[in-house]
């Protein structure tokens, strides 16, 4: 009988997690199905870009799969039962429920209102698709002059802020941030970040953060911005399944892992991306990110191969090195930061950070269609259960 292999979204991290164990693992023994609600692979972190007005290029799941032997399963999740494991879904023929093997969980993240009154009512959203396309349609139609305030000054906030400014100069665009702005940048790199909020006329509201939103304003701690359309970018929420399960979840609802990527209540099911919880190699929770979701989805599939084949796991880097942000399509900010996510002295900006970030944009989408990173496909077979039992006892404790 095949393993069976269920992963469940296709963002960054789930996507890459199918397309890796498909290059190892033999498909006369295993069966990986990549279970997402949506036909495409969608580029979370263009998302800004959406909507500001840029298209993007399409990314079919089916083009990316080709040849990989994973079956695409295009329907919504709507439990998981870790403890009989089962995934039940619907799609367009109605419920449905899966039984696995092996759960990889991808579910990720969405947008998080924090609570603020008048938000879930009157601010756009642009942590997804559909979020970014309204926000689109709405910026779209703005008269000139109009005042838009974008919400939240981390990465997104500051990359949408700046994307919207650059694409609509016709707009009154501000910001409102909770500290200070960029505060987490070295002074020189603040300042630049200054500098080009100025040549596109931000206006920037420090030490503001948001208490409610209406229909033409937001509040604020101190004062009323107007805003005929808020963008709202202040933090993530997890995907809400896990936390209705036995699994060991944190109060965020991400599930624990261990450095396999393995939930620590589960054996069975690996967590990736936004939606597990695990440390770096110098001891701090990973922040939810791109940059994160990637390495978890490699080390989770190198580690499922290995459990199932007997074989050896290389051992995947969980550290940073930079943070990369875009300031419209022309400028950019390269912050290069230690391991443990802090900033260090030295930065990139102008054109030059600009081209940069689009490399490091268009690697995480090759990445996801190479998930071998063209390393030669050399796909093994599984063990039998008893080998598969000895050898994995062997792996955890080497771990």
């Amino acid at each position: 009988m095949q393993h069976r292999i269920i992963v469940l979204g296709a963002g960054y991290a789930g996507a890459s997690a199918a397309g890796r164990l498909a290059r190892k693992l033999s498909p006369e023994d295993v069966t990986i199905t990549l279970v997402n609600a949506e036909p495409d692979f969608v580029e979370r972190v263009r998302m800004h870009e959406l909507a500001a007005g840029k298209d993007l290029k399409p990314r079919p799941l089916v083009d990316i799969l080709a040849g990989t032997g994973v079956e695409l399963r295009l329907a919504k999740v709507t439990a998981v039962d870790a403890d009989r494991k089962t995934v039940a879904v619907i799609d367009a023929d109605g419920g449905a429920e899966l039984a696995y093997d092996t759960l990889v969980y991808a579910l990720g993240s969405g947008w998080n209102d924090l609570g603020v009154p008048g938000t879930a009512e009157h601010a756009c959203q642009i942590a997804s698709r559909p979020g970014a396309l309204e926000a689109r349609e709405r910026l779209a139609r703005m008269d000139a002059g109009q005042p838009v305030v974008i919400v939240g000054g981390g990465l997104t906030g500051i990359e949408a802020v700046t994307e919207i400014a650059e694409a609509r100069p016709d707009l009154d665009v501000a910001i409102a941030v909770r500290g200070g702005f960029g505060d987490w940048l070295t002074p020189k790199a603040q300042e630049r970040l200054r500098e080009v909020a100025d040549k596109l006329g931000i206006t920037v509201h420090e030490h503001a953060a948001v208490t409610a939103v209406h229909a033409d304003a937001v509040e604020t701690e101190t004062g009323t911005i107007p805003a005929a359309v808020a963008v709202w970018t202040t933090g993530f929420a997890v995907h809400p399944i896990a936390g209705a399960t036995t699994m060991e979840v944190t109060d965020r609802g991400q599930i624990v892992v261990d450095r396999d990527m393995r939930s620590v209540s589960h054996p069975d099911v690996y967590a990736v991306g936004d939606s597990g919880y695990a440390m770096s190699d110098v001891g701090k929770p990973l922040r939810m990110s791109c940059a994160s979701g990637i390495p978890m989805a490699w080390i989770a599939a190198d580690a499922i191969a290995a459990e199932l084949t007997g074989g050896k796991r290389g051992k995947v880097p969980l550290a940073y090195a930079q943070q990369c942000i875009s300031l419209g399509r022309k400028e950019g900010l390269i912050q290069f930061v230690t391991a443990a996510d802090q900033a260090k002295a030295g930065f990139l900006r102008g054109r030059t950070a600009a081209i940069y970030k689009e490399l490091i944009c268009k690697g995480a989408a090759w990445s996801v269609a190479n998930p071998t990173l063209g390393i030669p496909v050399r796909r093994k077979h599984v063990q039998n259960a008893e080998a598969r039992t000895e050898a994995g006892s062997a792996v955890r404790a080497l771990a």
